[in-house]
Formats: structure tokens, sequence, C-alpha cells
């Protein structure tokens, strides 16, 4: 976000989100605070510090932390943060329960793995009242109150209940279902009743937003929308809501200045000697059952079985960041992939040359830009994501414009990075193996074209840009559009 614009406001930005941008852990001597990843706190912390605003979340720790005695002793985060606090059940149910096995799965639209039970709905409405109550205890009246993700839905209702008249806006980071899906959830009627309590909501993409729209629809009938070119608003009870969609995105510039950082070019060469200099394609995601990883890796296989050259000329380094791993389905998923990584290993390794480098593990941050810088091609076939912001620093990253970029369409991010992308359906494991012949024999010329095509719209449309976009349009009224 561009400083001018908070100041133009003379309000307080509060962000609310499900996890604070730290996690404060156990360890035997006592509490440690350490920086949380994800998409949100990569895309929000540069603009908290700017605004100094405050960030009200939960920390990743039960109720007997000293949360608020540690995260007042943080220095250097330039911004203020405020812990919600959740019992072990709390965790459980609203989190792990209704968060993460109703809403998830079903906005992925991956029924298969959607359940449903009417006590983690409950635990659900009431941690979203105990988020309002936060919220209304730390808020004045200048402050502008933004809220993000599904965790999250319900915080609007219960701040309107609670007699706050303040601007209030919600961001989706994941996908938003077509109303056919929406419906197969029991409480979709209460979930569209929370989010219609909001002054502005906002999606990654033109789709989410016209599924949303068409939910609308299906619930209220009677009311009545306007269409302006980015958003459009919904006239409902006497209200005006609006609707926008805002692909999130990187700091541009941090990523291309550290890929170019020496010892980023040394982690990055170090890389290649170690894997002979061979073609090295990049497959990284946390353990998500939605980011497709083990029709990424049949895929390969086919690759491999179909074009004879590739073998012993191509690796595929698949990073699995662990996530979850207490939840079984996640437990499941990476049995699977050890399982599938060694098959086809024993299947076409060759003396000196193993075709699937699989490490589950986080990588550092001279790790992760030497990985974008020495690998020629990424592989980022999610079954479904809301935007995948991994494309993204990919492309910043490619200072040499030699990478080639393989992404599904499946993907937010695809209906901005089509254009230089080699755009494939992660479900049509022949089209992807393809895809990789293709980007493994695409001449150089070609390579440079489309990389510098895909850096100049990532580096247009970067994190500030996409602040600005959200946050302007709380602050600037449009007066003219059409109505249906």
């Amino acid at each position: 976000m561009r400083q001018e614009l908070m100041s133009e406001t003379n309000k307080q930005l509060v962000v609310v989100s499900n996890r604070l941008p730290v996690a404060i852990e156990e360890i035997e001597t006592g509490w440690t605070v350490k920086p949380s990843p994800g998409g949100l706190v990569t895309a929000l912390a540069p603009t908290m510090r700017q605004a100094r605003g405050l960030w009200i979340g939960w920390p990743g720790c039960t109720e007997d932390a000293p949360a608020d005695q540690l995260l007042d002793d943080l220095e250097g985060l330039d911004y203020r943060l405020k812990a919600v606090l959740l019992n072990a059940d709390e965790i459980t149910r609203y989190y792990r329960g209704f968060s993460n096995k109703s809403l998830w799965p079903l906005f992925h639209d991956l029924l298969g793995h959607f359940s449903y039970a009417t006590e983690n709905w409950l635990t659900y409405i009431d941690v979203n009242r105990k988020f309002a109550e936060a919220v209304a205890d730390s808020i004045s009246e200048d402050s502008i109150v933004w809220i993000h993700d599904y965790q999250l839905l319900l915080v609007g209702q219960f701040l309107r209940q609670m007699g706050l008249h303040h601007k209030l806006s919600f961001f989706l980071h994941i996908p938003f279902p077509s109303p056919d899906l929406f419906r197969r959830m029991p409480v979709n009627r209460e979930l569209m009743e929370g989010l219609l309590e909001y002054d502005h909501v906002g999606f990654q993409t033109a789709r989410d937003s016209r599924n949303f729209i068409q939910c609308v629809k299906w619930y209220a009938p009677e009311s009545r929308r306007t269409s302006y070119k980015r958003q459009s608003r919904i006239r409902h009870a006497g209200r005006d809501i609006k609707i926008g969609h805002y692909p999130i995105s990187i700091d541009f510039q941090e990523f291309a200045s550290g890929a170019a950082e020496p010892k980023v070019e040394e982690a990055s060469w170090y890389l290649h000697e170690n894997l002979q200099s061979r073609t090295l394609v990049l497959g990284l995601d946390r353990l998500d059952y939605t980011k497709g990883i083990p029709d990424r890796f049949l895929a390969f296989e086919r690759a491999l079985e179909k074009f004879e050259e590739l073998r012993g000329n191509i690796s595929l380094i698949q990073i699995v960041v662990p996530s979850r791993i207490y939840v079984s389905e996640y437990k499941d998923l990476k049995t699977e992939l050890d399982e599938l990584s060694g098959r086809i290993n024993g299947r076409f390794a060759q003396h000196g040359w193993v075709p699937i480098n699989y490490q589950f593990r986080n990588l550092d941050r001279v790790q992760l830009l030497g990985h974008y810088r020495a690998c020629e091609i990424a592989l980022i076939t999610p079954l479904r994501d809301g935007m995948n912001l991994v494309a993204k620093e990919y492309c910043a990253s490619q200072v040499d414009n030699k990478g080639v970029l393989i992404l599904s369409e499946f993907a937010g991010a695809a209906q901005q990075l089509d254009k230089g992308a080699l755009l494939v359906n992660p479900y049509d494991i022949d089209g992807v193996a393809d895809a990789i012949y293709a980007a493994h024999i695409m001449p150089a010329e070609e390579r440079a074209q489309r990389m510098k095509a895909l850096r100049t719209e990532v580096k247009r449309t970067d994190v500030r840009r996409w602040v600005k976009w959200f946050l302007a349009d709380d602050v600037l009224t449009k007066k003219t559009g059409s109505e249906s």
C-alpha cells in the first residue's frame, strides 16, 4: 500500500486474520516468537509497517501462553499486534474442524474431502464472536477494519450486533464456490447472512466474484446489482455492498533484488552443479491435497515414458513444506508422496541420476530464491487455488529471463499470467507431460519473451497495487454504473 493512501483518510488500518504474522511456540526454556509463513503475511506486512496499524489474530498457541507480554516485547515490527487466544477444543473444532474440513474442501471444489459436524459449526460461531469482541475492544472511531479469509466469515455480523457502525471490509483468499457447490453446505444461509453484513467484499478473481453474486441472487433474489469495471454494488436490505475482485500479489522488487544477490547466485550455482546441470523443474507447495502433487508426480512419470530424451537430462525438485501433519488426511498424503516418488525413482533412476528429488522441509530465504533462480521450469499445478503466490515469486526471481512457468488453469494467478505461462489442466496427465517436454525444448528466445511478459505483469500489479485497489474502493465513491 502506498503510505499516502492512509494519510489521505487519516484512519487507522486494523487487519484481522486467523493467524498473526508471528507464532508463539513453547520450547524447553519457556516460549519463543517466530515469524509465521504464508501468503497473507508476505502481502500485508509491508503495508502494516508503513501504516503503523494494528493486526489482530491467533498467535498459534493455547491460552496458557503469556501472549500479551511476548507480543509487547517484540521489536522492529513498527505496528501493533493483539492476540486472540484459543483453547484446545476451539482449535480442534473451529480451525481443524469447520474451517479446514468443511469450508476449505467445499470452496476448493473437492467434495471428496468435505465433512460437516454441527459441533464444529457451533464452535466456529463462538470463535468468530471472540474475534469480533477483540476487534470491538481495540478500534477507534477512525479505524478501517479489514477482515481476512474463510476462518472469519462471521466476524462482521457479530460486530454489527455489537452496535459498530464502522466500514467493514472482507477479503477471501481462497476460491468462492458456485451456487451449486455452496448450497451443499448445510449452513449456507447463515454464511450468506454473515457475508452480507460487510460493506465491501473482495475476491481474488472475477470468477470468484461472479460466483458470489450468483449465490446472492439465489439467497436474496430481490437484491439489485450495479456493475462497474472492477466491482459491483449489491443493494440488499437497504444497504449497498461493494463486491470486487483484486488479485493478491507480492513485493516484486524484494524478490527481484533478493534473487540478484551474490549469495543467492552462489546457492543457485551450487544446486545446479550438485545435480550435474540438468534441466531442473521446481515444484514448491505446502502439504495439501489441493496442490495436486500426486498428479504432478504422475505427469512427470508420463513425460519420462513418452519422451526418452528426457531420461537422464531432467530432474524434478519437489519441495513439500510441512503443514497440518497432525491431520490424518495430510499424513496419508505424505505417505502417498513417499511411495510415488520411490516407485518412479526405482523405475527410471540411472547411475548418477534420480528423476525426482523429493524433500519434505522448509527453505530459508536464500535457499528459496536459489531454487527459483536455478530451476529452468516451475511446475505449479494445483487442482484449485485462490491465487498461488509461488508462481509470482518464481517470475520475479527470474532475473535472467531463462525460466518457463507451467501453471494450472485452476490457479487464480492463471487469469493474470496466461500470456506468458504454459497453462495446463492438472487432471490431464498427458497434457502436463507434453507441457514439461515443450518447456524443456523451448528456444531461449521464446523463453525470454515469455518470462519478460510475466515479470512485467507481476511488477505492474505488485502487492502495493493490490492493497491500493482494495482500500481505494473504501475511500473513493464511484457514482456511475449499470444496474441489473
